[in-house]
């Protein structure tokens, strides 16, 4: 706890709430800071620093930014306190390591509230080294002939003590500028009032010095004092005195010597890119100070390392300032484990509050009788939705006194935003910066040319500069590198914004539509030079809630859907839900982003949710023709995983016939329902007809392994993967490759291990759930009579249930079935038998049940209904022989 929190204190009537400022820990900040320190004094004590070498490198300024409210000023104020003394020090924060040595810290507002000109900065910069307890001759009598000329006749003690100064640091600075004028008159063997005799000082002691004369050699040894004192006494002049300052510093005994550590905090109220006329003077000091160091806090990073601000600005460039160059060092608010502290780079991004410093800082605020007065509940809520930063939580604490003056508040008061946060925001910005920003809180991620295509303007300037900015970070390594900071975008986009450029819901539908028309360029663009699935996905990702939020139409987005499903890779493409949104789908992109939705969420549901779903989205007819097709067919492919083969039929017929992009996959499907029948000449007949489009290799491998003919299915399963390979459909591969394991496993284990893994190096990276389900099958295949427990096939078996996958589940009790057969345990089989006779009591797949006798080499219940392509007896023989084969591979 430091202090009193007056804002709070003033917000309610019960004295026995204690308003404390908390101060939550930032002991990574000050770690930087103390070792940049400690690299300056070691510098600074150095044989080889000259304080007069103007043309050395700079490195005595460190610089923190970050977004407005994120804790810069409360930071500020702290390590002054800390640089103060230990006893000011918070309690986590180290020890330094600058022991012995003296540190004298100035912390200087330039906010436009404080109203500080350079003028006042200069003074402040004196008035603290009074605390020295001597004259500083060479600076004192410059400024002394600065006042004179520009403040004639107005006391310097009366304007010190208007400006706080005074207060801040006693009277001794006039005192002390009285007695160098005295010194150096009587030096100068000068007679008459010192008060009226300024001109005649400077003007004697200038030629006094130009002549080196011996009773001013002291003041001799400063090489630029003549001029100085010779230049129009102008405010260009007073930027140049702070040199003299460094000067008289240096010339301190070594028990007196003392270093300023200026604080500078509220940047970015010194100017903007274009007025730097303020910047250039403070610059100047920075520059003319190299004994003393600077701590800059602002909501921007520091441009003067950049080359490209030579002439408005006296000194840039990497050489001038090197720890001023490259990317900011982002420091999150604690430490956690295996993070550096980077290295010399010195313009340092200071990080969200954690979610645990958050809760602290909210625990501590406001108190009675020691207890937090905001519970664990509403601080877990506000700490969700303040995304660590720290303005949030001062908000919501004042919120929290206002709620409680007429009831108790709860947790859902705090489900709240705040438009201070956008006035904050914008308030450095320019126009065309906020039409960019608005603009990008559209999306969750973006590059230049999306942002500047999404704010509909004709150049890349504003976007560029708005990326610089701190509540703009950065992700190297994704698709799109920039994002905006989670809290300042959703209170843009949802709080009421009463700034006079705000944005009508017009304004807002219409970036929507360029945002989205942007996304579907990008994509179009990636189309037409190689097929690039990350950006397909994430302009999905990105358009489906822009579309669906804005009732926009689909535009590009049909032909996304269909790349999206084509290669069967099935990424989470979901949005979130519309806030207040109802369950019905009232438009085409509402019906687009739940067809989606269900195809991707069928890899992790169970199918009869699938199904259901895809009922909704094709009652509803919203889609393009077809579009709508896709979820027929899909809704068609549920139904037959389900056991609803009339429905499935019903649907793939559809489709089917209205020969479209799915007519294939349609007829494939049929040749399925052909193949659950049992009606495996027609299921081969239509396969014959498919070609690569309906996936003929694979449909026939499906329809020649029930036969025991593995061989052929393999092979045929070979060219599945070998073609879709080279049409680049990743999951098409994976699934031709799970399917060639699993009939080899039956007839070759260790073949099967190398095809087991090649599979499951296809299948990493995608999401396709039933064919996980085939190769973990398949590797109880390949153990097949040396199975010692069958935990591994009833922990499957659940999963299998859980999923809806009836055909999953029949191939399991499958490979069970002749797991038991190959260890000739004919009760067990049985036992299978009567599984799989319940799981194919509606006539799908009922041929397994065919398959389980014929391995265990036991007579069928009736008259077999399965239309088997080569015979009975032939396949009889195949799968007995499959299972002698497997017994004498394993020595039975």
């Amino acid at each position: 706890m430091a202090g009193r929190d007056l804002r709070a204190l003033f917000s309610t009537n019960d004295r026995s709430v204690e308003a404390g400022e908390a101060f939550t820990n930032r002991h990574m900040q000050w770690e930087l800071v103390a070792a940049a320190l400690s690299e300056h004094l070691r510098h600074t004590a150095g044989p080889a620093f000259d304080v007069e070498d103007l043309e050395a490198p700079r490195d005595n300024v460190m610089v923190f930014h970050g977004v407005g409210g994120i804790g810069k000023s409360t930071l500020s104020r702290k390590l002054e306190a800390a640089l103060t003394g230990a006893d000011h020090r918070p309690a986590q924060w180290g020890e330094p390591t600058w022991a012995g040595e003296r540190i004298l810290p100035v912390r200087i507002d330039l906010s436009r509230s404080a109203g500080t000109d350079f003028e006042q900065l200069v003074l402040t910069i004196r008035a603290a080294l009074s605390t020295l307890g001597r004259p500083l001759p060479a600076f004192d009598v410059a400024l002394r002939r600065y006042w004179e000329q520009q403040h004639p006749g107005e006391s310097l003690e009366e304007y010190l003590r208007r400006g706080g100064l005074v207060g801040r640091f006693g009277k001794a600075m006039p005192q002390q500028m009285q007695a160098a004028m005295a010194d150096v008159a009587q030096a100068l063997l000068l007679p008459g009032s010192i008060g009226s005799a300024v001109g005649q000082v400077t003007g004697s002691l200038v030629r006094a010095l130009r002549e080196r004369r011996q009773t001013v050699h002291a003041l001799a040894r400063c090489a630029r004092l003549a001029d100085l004192l010779e230049a129009e006494p102008d405010l260009d002049s007073l930027s140049f005195y702070p040199h003299l300052l460094a000067w008289e510093l240096a010339q301190l005994p070594a028990d007196k010597r003392v270093t300023p550590v200026i604080l500078l905090d509220t940047f970015e109220d010194v100017g903007d890119r274009t007025h730097r006329d303020l910047e250039r003077l403070i610059q100047r000091v920075a520059w003319l100070m190299p004994n003393a160091y600077f701590i800059v806090t602002g909501r921007s990073r520091l441009q003067w390392a950049d080359p490209a601000l030579q002439g408005q600005l006296d000194y840039t460039g990497p050489t001038a300032w090197p720890g001023l160059t490259g990317t900011a060092i982002a420091v999150p608010a604690a430490r956690t484990p295996g993070t550096t502290m980077g290295g010399r780079g010195r313009q340092v991004l200071v990080g969200d509050f954690s979610p645990e410093d958050c809760d602290d800082y909210l625990a501590r605020r406001l108190s009675r009788d020691g207890q937090p007065l905001i519970n664990a509940a509403i601080r877990q809520t506000i700490t969700d939705r303040s995304h660590g930063l720290p303005l949030y939580l001062d908000l919501s604490v004042l919120r929290f006194l206002e709620i409680r003056r007429t009831r108790d508040p709860a947790p859902a008061d705090f489900d709240h935003d705040f438009g201070a946060l956008i006035a904050r925001t914008l308030s450095d910005l320019t126009h065309d910066e906020r039409h960019v920003l608005r603009s990008i809180s559209l999306l969750d991620a973006f590059d230049l040319t999306l942002a500047t295509a999404a704010a509909g303007l004709a150049h890349e300037a504003p976007a560029q500069r708005l990326i610089e900015r701190p509540f703009i970070r950065e992700q190297p390594f994704g698709l799109w590198p920039y994002h905006l900071h989670g809290l300042i975008r959703s209170t843009i986009r949802s709080a009421d914004d009463a700034t006079d450029d705000r944005w009508t819901e017009r304004d807002w539908q219409q970036a929507a539509g360029r945002a989205l028309a942007a996304l579907g360029a990008q994509w179009t663009a990636s189309e037409a030079t190689g097929r690039d699935r990350m950006l397909l996905v994430g302009c999905l990702r990105q358009g489906l809630p822009l579309a669906r939020d804005f009732r926009l139409d689909l535009g590009w987005l049909a032909d996304a859907a269909w790349a999206y499903v084509s290669d069967s890779v099935w990424e989470p493409i979901a949005p979130p839900a519309r806030p207040g949104a109802g369950a019905a789908l009232e438009t085409p992109a509402d019906a687009l982003v739940e067809l989606l939705a269900s195809l991707a969420r069928r890899q992790h549901e169970h199918r009869s949710i699938t199904a259901s779903r895809l009922a909704a989205v094709t009652r509803a007819g919203l889609l393009p023709t077809d579009v709508h097709e896709m979820a027929v067919y899909y809704l068609a492919k549920a139904q037959r995983d389900l056991g609803d083969s009339g429905g499935s039929r019903a649907g793939m017929q559809i489709v089917a016939d209205g020969d479209g992009r799915l007519a294939p996959a349609a007829r494939r499907g049929l040749a399925h329902l052909a193949r659950l029948a049992g009606d495996f000449p027609t299921a081969l007949n239509t396969a014959r007809t498919l070609g690569w489009a309906g996936r003929q290799h694979r449909i026939e491998g499906d329809v020649l392994w029930p036969h025991g003919d593995m061989h052929r299915a393999a092979d045929a399963y070979a060219t599945a993967r070998d073609q879709a390979e080279q049409h680049g459909v990743a999951g098409e591969r994976a699934t031709s490759q799970a399917q060639r394991a699993l009939v080899l496993a039956f007839t070759d284990p260790d073949c099967a291990d190398d095809e087991l893994h090649l599979a499951e190096q296809y299948l990493t990276g995608l999401d396709l759930r039933a064919t996980g389900f085939t190769l973990r099958i398949a590797a109880l295949v390949r153990d097949a009579g040396t199975l010692h427990g069958l935990g591994a096939a009833r922990a499957l078996r659940t999963e299998i249930r859980d999923a809806g996958i009836t055909a999953a589940e029949a191939v399991l009790e499958l490979a069970l079935a002749f797991h038991h057969a190959v260890a000739d345990e004919p009760a067990k089989v049985r036992a299978v038998i009567d599984r799989l006779s319940e799981l194919t009591r509606g006539g799908d797949y009922a041929y397994y049940v065919d398959i389980a006798h014929y391995m265990a080499d036991l007579p069928l219940p009736g008259s077999p209904a399965t239309q088997w392509i080569d015979g009975t007896d032939t396949v009889r023989a195949r799968w007995q022989d499959l299972v002698r084969t497997r017994r004498v591979h394993i020595g039975r």
